[in-house]
């Protein structure tokens, strides 16, 4: 019988990473086998948003398999629904080598298509075509209130400014004459898995992305995003809108100052930080495990107890 998937979920710079890479790597001493990891993160799909999206390293990546990074150039559109079939998919190979999978990854949505009852509506260009022009002609705003009118509930869980997101509900909503919520996930597991959360009081978080900013910089992450940017990084739909890169972007067209972009990038993350905190919030399934203040070693034991006891519930 294949253990359950244990997904480690929480905010940006929370530690759910770091977590994760040492429950794989150290798998073998506290279950017996191996396992993978797969990443739940919409932008480390991208190949060369490697400091900006703290991707493992490569150190970590001979140490522990990973999936569903450097998936795709950044002049491709990443799809929740190609994710889930392909993220799925490894799920099952790895099952299929006796391994444990563990996935990692604070981009909600990416989430439930991995875990969760999850089936996507079709597209329909010609319809997508006539919203995105509605949109150019009355702009966000307008947009966002045609949405709130057709469902309300809808608009409250997307962001005014998603516009990409915004305008795939309406035409889901055209398509399938239903509300976009009818075809979000039902919080029902598609197979036996165990959510863990990390969460920090919100001081120790936002000093924790201050710090990893700093560090992300003093790593080369200016360098980074100019090759990117030499690549076409600013045309591209999707993969420009990265939390960060918008502001190493100013600061590289001379915009802005660098102590600027450092500040804009900790306020965009801290941003970030508090949706993804809201998001994982309303999702009862997870169980919580509060690091503040904690040495990893003691994260991790309380982690490999809580997927132990887990896991007896369910096999019993």
């Amino acid at each position: 019988m294949n253990p359950p998937l244990v997904a480690v979920v929480g905010p940006t710079a929370s530690g759910k990473s770091s977590l994760a890479h040492a429950l794989a790597l150290r798998c073998p001493q506290w279950a017996g086998k191996e396992a993978e990891v797969i990443s739940v993160d919409a932008y480390a799909l991208y190949r060369g948003m490697d400091i900006g999206t703290a991707k493992p390293t490569e150190e970590e990546r001979q140490q522990v398999r990973y999936h569903q990074i450097d998936q795709l150039d950044i002049a491709d559109t990443a799809s929740v629904a190609c994710y889930q079939r392909q993220a799925r998919a490894d799920v099952e190979a790895i099952y299929s080598r006796g391994h444990w999978p563990i996935a990692v990854g604070g981009s909600g949505l990416y989430v439930r298509a991995l875990l969760d009852e999850m089936n996507f509506p079709g597209s329909d260009p010609h319809v997508r075509v006539e919203i995105e022009q509605w949109h150019k002609e009355n702009g966000d705003a307008a947009l966002y209130d045609r949405l709130r009118q057709l469902d309300p509930l809808a608009a409250q869980r997307l962001h005014p400014h998603n516009v990409r997101r915004v305008v795939r509900a309406l035409e889901v909503i055209e398509i399938t004459g239903k509300p976009f919520t009818a075809s979000l996930p039902q919080p029902r597991f598609v197979r036996p898995t165990i959510m863990l959360g990390v969460r920090r009081q919100i001081e120790d978080l936002d000093a924790r992305i201050a710090k990893r900013t700093e560090e992300m910089f003093a790593s080369g992450w200016v360098e980074e995003t100019r090759r990117l940017q030499e690549a076409g990084l600013e045309q591209m739909v999707t993969a420009a809108r990265a939390v960060g890169y918008p502001e190493v972007l100013s600061y590289l067209r001379g915009e802005i100052t660098l102590e600027q972009a450092k500040e804009q990038v900790a306020l965009a993350t801290r941003q970030l930080a508090r949706r993804q905190v809201k998001w994982f919030r309303r999702d009862s399934r997870i169980h919580w495990i509060d690091a503040t203040g904690k040495e990893p070693e003691a994260v991790f034991a309380q982690a490999v107890e809580a997927i132990t006891s887990s896991s007896a519930g369910l096999n019993s």
